[in-house]
């Protein structure tokens, strides 16, 4: 004999409200490591073919397959990581301790200006233009790289149980998706293809596009080419406006300097050989795995720097990628229950 005072279906509602309210507060709660969360997917997503080769087909142990995926994961995207973060640190402390070639070039480059168009202030103007959206990019992007420890040691201590567990996690992302099986496995796919494209496909462009520049200013005679190919490298990851952000001032100052072959010379270098490798390779792993239209990319990083720090520079255009694949797969949902509802009345 049941002594409540609520019926079964208002159990129901209750228990979903409280459902509701406590995830609002899980959510609220883990907003600090959303970074670490989706990397922990995207690890998860690179390494999966590995880990269900090592299982099931070389027949290793779980703990001993997530402890090796982790160890080369670590060595081949995380130290890079780091190597590269040192790098851009000393060089800006060398900067910092010497800040007059800096200064030396602006009123170079204004000279020059002056002198052919009648701007002497033009890079003053451009700078002023651009030192706030920078200025905040660059703080989100240090602000970011100071919780980078916390992101990787949360994504690891995740993705070991992940990897452990594949087959538990898989299972329960199935049967908790609001899709169906179909749907479920079709977007499973779609998160795939757009991960490899996104992460390896555009680390890949941006590596060649920051080796390519590299070579370009040590051809031409440009001083610090490995750092100078390690930024192209980073702003790559905006496809087509990034590199030109390094070369063309790189050749007005070639300009500035009397040295007009080796500023003609990256000019041309730049626009037909670094920007056409983003052409190229773009166009080859959008038929080997997935597209991410540069618009999509580009808006991307724009809401990913605030959001993930240096890491939105992936994370951004990922996020907003994944949206537009649950947007799709809705419809796709709702245009199925549609001719259903249509059949059904014939």
């Amino acid at each position: 004999m049941s002594y409540s005072v609520f019926t079964q279906k208002e159990r129901n509602i209750i228990t979903l409200v409280l459902l509701i309210l406590l995830g609002a507060v899980v959510a609220y709660a883990v907003r600090g490591i959303i970074g670490a969360l989706l990397g922990t997917m995207v690890m998860y997503t690179i390494f999966r073919p590995m880990n269900i080769w090592l299982v099931e087909r070389l027949k290793w142990r779980r703990p001993i397959v997530a402890v090796v995926i982790i160890a080369i994961s670590f060595v081949i995207i995380v130290l890079p990581f780091l190597g590269i973060g040192t790098l851009l640190t000393n060089k800006i402390v060398a900067l910092v301790k010497n800040p007059e070639w800096i200064k030396n070039a602006v009123d170079t480059i204004n000279e020059y200006a002056g002198d052919k168009i009648g701007k002497p202030d033009l890079l003053q103007e451009q700078l002023e233009k651009s030192a706030t959206y920078f200025g905040g990019m660059f703080t989100s992007l240090l602000s970011g790289a100071a919780g980078l420890f916390l992101d990787i040691t949360v994504m690891y201590f995740l993705l070991y149980f992940l990897l452990v567990n594949f087959r538990t996690f898989e299972r329960g992302l199935l049967r908790y998706s609001p899709f169906e099986v179909e749907n479920a496995v079709r977007f499973g796919h779609e998160l795939r293809n757009i991960t490899y494209s996104n992460v390896i496909g555009q680390t890949f462009i941006a590596l060649v596009q920051g080796g390519a520049l590299a070579l370009g200013f040590w051809i031409f005679g440009f001083n610090d080419a490995l750092f100078w190919g390690v930024i192209c490298a980073i702003l790559s990851f905006v496809p087509l406006l990034g590199p030109p952000l390094i070369f063309v001032p790189a050749a007005v100052y070639a300009f500035t300097q009397g040295d007009n072959l080796a500023g003609i010379g990256l000019l041309v270098y730049g626009f037909v050989v670094v920007i056409n490798i983003d052409n190229v390779l773009r166009l080859i792993i959008a038929k080997k795995v997935g597209d991410i239209h540069p618009i999509i990319t580009v808006v991307g990083v724009i809401i990913g720097i605030p959001l993930f720090g240096m890491m939105g520079l992936v994370y951004g255009p990922l996020l907003l990628s994944y949206f537009l694949i649950t947007i799709r797969i809705y419809e796709a949902s709702k245009r199925k229950v549609s001719s259903g509802k249509g059949e059904a009345g014939h």
